[in-house]
């Protein structure tokens, strides 16, 4: 019996976009748009299918919904490329972004602001359970991916709000759109913040301003929309992602630059601090406290400048906040998989776990030396604290400089995921348009610049966001995605992996509920320390 020829779909458009899939019913039949659709199989370690696209026949009752297949194109050519001289992988075009590239954004979408606050997030906790809590939310995380992933090998879609209308429809995916904005619009406030009041400190230091001065120059408000036009504008006009992985390499630089700063301070500044202590960063402050001191004061430094190793207080409720809005990187996750060149869930994962790996090592070394430089003194941003010591140090105004590139680096990447979900909810079935692209970017940098430019402080927001956002795009989200998308056929409702994956959903409910209860209880009481943080 001769074999048949290898089936070749009618369909040009089908067999462009092979993330078309036919989901459980909702609220009634709906009309069919093609007589034949295709359907994402497995994938193999190098990427391509096992068997290659398979023709299923989908039937004219009114018990299932297809998508467009039209739709599902329009959908990833915001800043994707396709590549048609090439056999598809996971989506419709190549990926071209190497493995190292991908590390760089994916590691660059986890590090952000909250590294300057894990210090003051140590003093409250205590260094073991600090490590402890440290250690659960990265391994946390890593599994959270780990459940996107496999969701979105199953059914073939490459975006987070996307695999919550497969799971729930379109509340599913309005709620993971508004979770994306709000995290995001979150962490670029942030950054923005950062460079509202730290630039100034940096142009006064070069310009050696002892006193404060009106000029435009060393205002944050005028500087941070200078910024936004001249830098993070243009690089968040760029349609390929992947393209921002030379921009996060030099971030991470920075940001490494930045801890090997704060270990060698650790060994040149005292504890504790002396009055008055502004000094050049060149003379060792240590001969300053070398003074004979009553012996009650010397026992009140000692007992001062012990490292805790356990603690609890109201500002504790602050950690798992700050902790899993360091952490959150899974908007990013799904874009950047789909850039990746010879792409594969298991390839994918390494990436995860290396970004994420190399992230605990910096946030706990960050966390740890900044803290034993300060101990209870640490505010909680930590560049702050080094103005007790010398504003006009070079060193620190090195940090200074290297913190503010890489919070400015960040922003681009992070508006990504944001301007996604507004495309999703917004203009799903559109053509790409430059015009849309950058009105998009522009409106979302000027709404950001107005709140950091006239809110007076957004610590609220952060708390609101840290505690509900952070949680569901971690845990809730990835979990119940999981739960309703892999196939009760491959995976019973009551299998291992699924009661597991309702158990982390439920972690992170009571992790959101827990930090809400603590952080209001903390506004009500006024009992909130928040100095210097932004």
């Amino acid at each position: 019996m001769s074999e048949s020829p290898p089936w070749k779909s009618p369909f040009p458009q089908i067999s462009d976009c092979i993330g078309v899939r036919a989901s459980a019913p909702r609220g009634g039949a709906r009309a069919m748009e093609a007589p034949v659709q295709t359907e994402m199989v497995e994938l193999v370690p190098n990427g391509k299918h096992s068997e290659g696209l398979l023709p299923v026949v989908t039937p004219t009752a009114g018990n299932q919904r297809v998508e467009s297949p039209r739709r599902s194109c329009v959908e990833g050519e915001g800043f994707l490329q396709k590549s048609p001289s090439k056999e598809p992988h996971f989506t419709d075009f190549e990926g071209k972004t190497s493995f190292g590239m991908s590390v760089f954004n994916l590691s660059n979408a986890i590090m952000g602001s909250g590294i300057l606050g894990l210090a003051y997030a140590m003093a409250n906790t205590g260094i073991i359970l600090f490590l402890f809590l440290l250690t659960a939310i990265a391994l946390l995380s890593s599994y959270s991916i780990h459940l996107l992933l496999k969701s979105s090998g199953i059914v073939g879609i490459r975006a987070y709000e996307q695999l919550g209308y497969r799971a729930f429809g379109m509340p599913g995916k309005l709620a993971a759109a508004l979770a994306i904005t709000l995290q995001n619009i979150g962490a670029m406030s942030s950054y923005l913040y950062i460079i509202k009041s730290e630039l100034p400190l940096v142009i006064r230091a070069f310009l050696n301003l002892q006193d404060h001065t009106s000029d435009w120059y060393v205002n944050g408000n005028y500087l941070v929309i200078l910024v936004s036009v001249i830098v993070i504008l243009p690089l968040a006009l760029m349609r390929q992602l992947g393209y921002l992985g030379y921009s996060s390499g030099f971030s991470l630089s920075c940001m490494v630059f930045f801890l090997i700063a704060v270990i060698y301070k650790k060994f040149h500044v005292p504890c504790p601090l002396p009055p008055n202590s502004n000094t050049t960063g060149n003379v060792s402050l240590t001969e300053v406290i070398k003074e004979e001191v009553p012996l009650e004061v010397e026992t009140e430094a000692a007992a001062f400048c012990t490292p805790s190793y356990f603690t609890l207080n109201i500002q504790t409720a602050y950690t798992i906040p700050i902790m899993a809005f360091a952490f959150v990187c899974h908007p990013e996750v799904l874009p950047i998989y789909t850039e990746l060149k010879d792409p594969s869930k298991r390839k994918m994962q390494h990436i995860s776990n290396l970004s994420i790996a190399v992230m605990y090592v910096m946030y706990f070394l960050a966390a740890l030396f900044g803290y034993l430089t300060f101990y209870d003194g640490v505010e909680s941003e930590l560049l702050h604290t080094y103005n007790k010591v010398d504003p006009f140090d070079v060193l620190i105004l090195c940090v200074r400089v290297a913190v503010l590139t890489a919070v400015t680096l960040t922003v681009p990447i992070v508006l990504f995921p944001v301007r996604r979900a507004i495309q999703q909810m917004l203009f799903q079935s559109q053509e790409f348009s430059w015009l849309r692209h950058t009105l998009i970017a522009t409106s979302l940098l000027i709404c950001i610049n107005l709140l950091v430019i006239f809110a007076p402080t957004i610590l609220g927001i952060f708390g609101i966001i840290g505690a509900t956002s952070a949680p569901c795009l971690i845990f809730i989200f990835p979990a119940i995605f999981y739960f309703r998308i892999v196939p009760t056929e491959k995976e019973p409702a009551r299998s291992t992996p699924k009661i597991l994956a309702l158990c982390f959903a439920v972690l992170g409910l009571l992790l959101m509920t827990m930090s809400l209860s603590f952080i209001i209880i903390d506004w009500v009481s006024g009992t909130g320390h928040h100095g210097g943080s932004h």
